[in-house]
């Protein structure tokens, strides 16, 4: 194999003077055709600073390089002209960014977006381009992909976005792919087919991948060298099979053994409901032609019986697109619905806008993209205090401060963090800044959509610990929607399978995990828990 990316000694700094940050230290690694690295770490850990800087992305000049070197086939990049670097992004090295909603462009549509590359990278025409937008779409796993060229992002569930960003970033058969998070979003099935389906594209393309994960059993799956960064600097590397069979180094020891583990501790009889619904339904409507007209539904939620007690979690799996979060979106009233729900036994199926305003503060949501549900235009401390203000829990300035620095430190963060902005943090900070935003307002009832999907497995284990203790101290009702079915395990009291719109299996978390009844429930386990070798 011919070395094809070479990054020596390479440092980055964010700001100047005292207050500047070093965000990656003195970073070497290479990557040969055909091979792939996998950068391993904790949220903050300049793993993202490092592919960014491969692509010279990073925001001049507030990050600077004091030193290092990178080479693309001996060719330096490092500073490079941007005429350059336009002839080397999305077509020689692309990038699969972290969080899809701000990647793609919200007024294009997904045909519109993919094409952009075919054509600004090979000339291809836009009429000749939709052929190979459709291929590349049934290429990673999206269904009807003729039926989906006209959809917008918001259109779109969290994992679908995911799988478009992918396809933009395939289109042009890179040399090399750089992966931020790739699978972050997606559910385990699918998980397991991208990650096939990059293998198969490097073995037949010749493709290198630079992998950069927190999930340590992908990385055991797919990498075949990894690199351990913490605080800025790699502290471990080598073979995959030999750092994960025989660590030497104590962080790479203690991300090893990070994960969620037990399950809730309950005594006592069921608690009061606190949100339930019947026969509920959300169907969207499928419009064609010049006039628009109605030619069929999106089922997304078909007729679904619920109930969520007081301090208890319901758990909804299922792959992405079987109307998890349309669910919950119900429920809280976010979208609209048939059949009826009650919140603290208050029927809240008719309420307009200004009738559900008063709940809105006992029922939240964290949403699944922290990127896209934070303001980058205020602050941290704005963000969380919004919600007091509001709802009029906010007392004077400084008791404001207060309250914000006691949900920042509940969710493992410091007070002093709030006169900052959400992109000075890393994406697993981020989530947790959204998790304060909704646990500052004391709620009854939360929506947990994707919460841990963007942390790393050590805070992953955290946040667990803490939604529990949260949850035993205030009686907080959850629905926590995951496609991470170990996180699942380790939150849940009840757990309900959907897939398509439906419920095909629910029941007690432990006869789901040890006796699931369907083929669909027993795939989705088998998939969530196997750590076979896939090279």
């Amino acid at each position: 194999m011919s070395r094809l990316l070479q990054v020596d000694d390479l440092s980055v700094t964010f700001g100047a003077g005292p207050t500047a940050i070093e965000a990656v230290r003195h970073v070497s690694f290479s990557i040969d055709k055909g091979e792939t690295l996998a950068l391993v770490g904790e949220s903050g850990s300049g793993k993202s600073v490092t592919a960014l800087s491969v692509m010279q992305l990073l925001p001049y000049p507030q990050a600077s390089h004091p030193n290092g070197s990178i080479r693309l086939q001996g060719e330096e990049l490092l500073n490079a002209p941007e005429a350059l670097m336009r002839t080397i992004r999305g077509r020689r090295v692309s990038m699969i960014f972290q969080e899809p909603l701000s990647a793609l462009n919200p007024l294009h549509t997904v045909e519109k977006q993919i094409a952009e590359v075919l054509t600004i990278h090979r000339g291809v025409a836009r009429q000749q381009a939709r052929g190979r937008v459709i291929e590349l779409l049934d290429l990673v796993g999206i269904r009807d992909p003729e039926g989906r060229l006209a959809d917008y992002p918001h259109q779109l569930s969290g994992g679908q976005r995911q799988r478009v960003m992918i396809a933009m970033a395939l289109a042009n058969e890179p040399d090399l792919l750089i992966a931020d998070e790739p699978t972050t979003a997606l559910d385990v099935t699918i998980q397991a087919q991208i990650l096939e389906l990059l293998i198969d594209l490097q073995k037949n393309l010749g493709m290198a991948i630079l992998f950069i994960t927190h999930d340590l059993g992908i990385v055991r799956r797919i990498a075949d060298k990894v690199c351990v960064m913490t605080d800025g600097e790699i502290v471990e590397h080598g073979p995959t099979a030999r750092v994960f069979d025989h660590p030497e180094h104590d962080y790479t020891k203690m991300l090893l053994s990070a994960e969620p583990k037990g399950k809730p501790v309950r005594s006592g009889p069921t608690p009061e409901t606190v949100v339930a619904a019947e026969a509920l339904k959300v169907w969207f409507p499928i419009r064609r032609g010049i006039f628009r007209r109605t030619v069929g539904h999106v089922k997304a939620v078909d007729g679904i019986d619920v109930s969520v007690p007081a301090g208890r979690t319901v758990g909804v799996v299922g792959e992405s697109g079987s109307g998890k979060t349309t669910l919950g979106l119900a429920l809280l009233r976010l979208i609209r619905s048939e059949g009826p729900i009650a919140f603290e036994d208050e029927r809240i199926d008719g309420y307009g806008f200004s009738q559900m305003r008063p709940l809105r503060r006992r029922m939240q949501i964290v949403f699944q993209d922290p990127f896209g549900s934070l303001s980058p235009r205020l602050s941290v401390g704005q963000i969380i205090e919004e919600g007091l203000l509001i709802h009029d829990m906010a007392g004077p300035k400084a008791e404001r401060r207060g309250a914000v620095a006691a949900a920042l430190e509940e969710v493992g963060l410091e007070g002093h963090m709030q006169d900052r902005y959400p992109h000075e943090f890393s994406g697993g900070q981020r989530q947790r800044i959204a998790i304060a935003r909704a646990i500052a307002l004391k709620p009854k009832f939360i929506v947990l959509d994707e919460p841990t999907s963007a942390l790393d497995m050590s805070v992953q284990a955290q946040i667990v610990d803490l939604l529990r203790d949260l949850q035993n101290r205030h009686g907080l009702a959850y629905m926590f929607i995951s496609h991470d079915l170990k996180v699942v395990r380790a939150m849940s009291d009840h757990v309900m399978v959907m897939k398509d719109g439906k419920v095909v299996e629910e029941g007690g978390v432990d006869r789901i995990f040890d006796d699931p009844q369907t083929d669909y429930t027993k795939q989705l386990i088998t998939a969530a828990f196997e750590n076979r070798s896939m090279k």
